[in-house]
């Protein structure tokens, strides 16, 4: 399985696409045996989705709704809204992520 890089709750901008440039929150990440990690971007990559009557939701109808970015199309957002790679230091007995171009934990 490839390593990802990015986690739940981070702050991300995309980088290629046609939400290029758009920032958010990393709603879910999605790895799957045999598949490409993918990550859910909370108001990024929207899709109109037909829903079918429910118990839920009785009325059915067209909902709105995030769809997946494949990871290498998101990078991590530094302090100044830029996007950043990342690297690793031991501070305190503990591994934390740091941002290359700033040098501040993440």
């Amino acid at each position: 399985m490839t390593k990802v890089k990015i986690k739940r709750g981070d702050n991300v901008i995309v980088t290629t696409g046609k939400n290029k440039g758009s920032k958010g929150e990393v709603l879910e990440v999605i790895r799957k045996e045999g598949k490409d990690p993918r990550v859910i971007v909370a108001g990024v990559n929207i899709v109109k989705k037909h829903v079918k009557p429910s118990a839920s939701n009785p009325q059915g109808g067209i909902v709105e709704k995030e769809a997946s970015i494949h990871v290498s199309n998101v990078a991590l957002m530094d302090k100044n809204g830029k996007a950043t790679k990342t690297g690793s230091k031991v501070e305190e007995n503990k591994k934390v992520r740091v941002a290359k171009s700033t040098g501040e934990t993440l």
